[in-house]
């Protein structure tokens, strides 16, 4: 259970990442900081739409449009992006089209490699600390 829930705030902790460095690459591409939570909220709900959304994607391509196979984390964070900005929450504003499909690939990108990143930067610090337990 523990590490359930590790694995799952280290992905909210990459998607938060993930907008982040959309909003700080693409001028469109903006998160409102009028209230911090706004932002939390919406790294939150990016991350959950994201873990659900990326299976159902895969099952729908899969059948009906094989040749998308290689796109459904691109597609599944647009979806998710969509989802996030059209939600009253008022965490993430993004304009025009250029801002849409690159932040895609931004926050797709930065997502992926900090979930696999993170975990691993995590499994060193708790290695070095049971060898430091052990000496």
């Amino acid at each position: 259970m523990i590490n359930l829930l590790i694995r799952g705030v280290l992905f909210v902790i990459s998607a938060a990442l993930g907008l982040l460095a959309a909003d700080l690459l693409l001028p469109d591409f903006d998160i409102l900081w009028d209230e911090w939570w706004g932002f939390v909220l919406c790294a939150l709900i990016f991350a959950v739409l994201q873990s659900v959304l990326s299976p159902w994607v895969f099952k729908i391509a899969r059948r009906y449009a094989p040749v998308l196979m290689g796109g459904i984390g691109i597609f599944s964070t647009l979806i998710a992006l969509i989802i996030v900005v059209l939600l009253p929450i008022g965490g993430l504003q993004i304009s025009g089209f250029l801002a849409w499909m690159l932040g895609a690939v931004i926050v797709w990108a930065v997502t992926a490699l900090a979930a696999l990143l993170l975990p691993l930067l995590f499994l060193r610090k708790a290695v070095q600390n049971r060898r430091a337990e052990r000496d």
